[in-house]
């Protein structure tokens, strides 16, 4: 009998050609493997750790200026002084403070109101579901600056329609009080990002099999035990993505203050926000304290995302 003709040596044979072919195409992968992630780590290092780098290095340095400003600033390395400067600024760290608190109450609220637009229009008796996403998804669709815009018309007392139809009954709405304009800001954001939230979280909604809904329909569950038993956890990885986004933009917040800050009445001052009084030391000349409070800021966002992440992934496995 010929040897080619032998079960086994025929199966070594083809173990042989399988292994090498596997060989072949570990190699050949790993040639393209930098073709693909070229382009990425290209533009992340250049849009992204570059500026950080960049940033970081900058707050090394403290500007000199002389007492008359007759001659050009100099920049004396010094690595901690724009740091013990920005902690001991009242305004850098009372706008820190600022978007700390609200952080904690926008970001709960806007996604509790997400969350309960997702479920409604998933639920089965919903009609129109198309029509409703759309309207709940358009405020995110204008850009951050416009609406900003168009709610400053909504505050101001000379043009507000609320203060007009309130005003016969004596009642006057103190959207620039200082201690409510931080809420009128909120209220912005709200409307802006609570679709957006939404979209993520129906998608979520979309993903449950629909042969759990029916056992749990089948078992007599109401359609809000359905929800709380079954919807809400299942979408628990939708709730943690959009609560680290919220908890990002909420650091970010820049464009509705400064677009309601010359209406404000001074309520909204050029360094309300971590952002706002980096842009005020930006517009000083000060590049380097403007880097120290970015990196401050930075690092701040990423240890509460951290703790976040630890947290909710604690929570999960318990």
């Amino acid at each position: 009998m010929p040897r080619s003709s032998d079960p086994a040596l025929v199966n070594v044979a083809t173990a042989t050609e399988h292994s090498a072919a596997g060989v072949r195409g570990t190699a050949v992968s790993r040639r393209t493997l930098p073709l693909f992630l070229g382009p990425f780590v290209v533009l992340f290092t250049a849009m992204y750790l570059a500026p950080i780098g960049y940033a970081a290095v900058s707050s090394l340095s403290v500007v000199h200026r002389s007492a008359l400003g007759l001659t050009a600033p100099t920049k004396v390395f010094d690595p901690i002084g724009n740091y013990t400067r920005a902690f001991g600024d009242q305004d850098f760290t009372a706008s820190l403070g600022r978007v700390a608190l609200f952080g904690v109450v926008q970001v709960p609220v806007m996604l509790l109101f997400a969350l309960g637009l997702a479920l409604l229009i998933d639920s089965k008796s919903a009609r129109g579901k198309g029509l409703f996403r759309l309207a709940s998804f358009l405020p995110y669709a204008i850009p951050g600056v416009s609406a900003a815009l168009v709610w400053s018309f909504m505050y101001s007392p000379q043009s507000s329609p609320i203060d007009h139809v309130l005003s016969p009954l004596g009642i006057r709405m103190p959207f620039f009080h200082e201690g409510t304009v931080l809420w009128s800001v909120a209220n912005i954001v709200t409307w802006s990002w609570t679709g957006y939230n939404m979209i993520i979280i129906y998608t979520a909604l979309q993903a449950i099999p629909a042969e759990i809904l029916e056992a749990a329909r089948i078992d007599g569950a109401s359609a809000f035990q359905t929800a709380w038993h079954i919807k809400i956890p299942a979408v628990r990885g939708a709730l943690i993505l959009t609560s680290v986004f919220s908890i990002i933009g909420s650091a970010q917040l820049f464009n509705e203050p400064t677009v309601l800050q010359p209406i404000s009445g001074g309520s909204v001052s050029s360094t309300f926000t971590p952002i706002m009084s980096a842009q005020s030391a930006v517009n000083a000349g000060d590049y380097p304290y403007a880097a120290a409070q970015s990196v401050i800021l930075a690092v701040l966002v990423g240890v509460v995302s951290f703790v976040f992440f630890k947290l909710t992934d604690r929570g999960e496995r318990a």
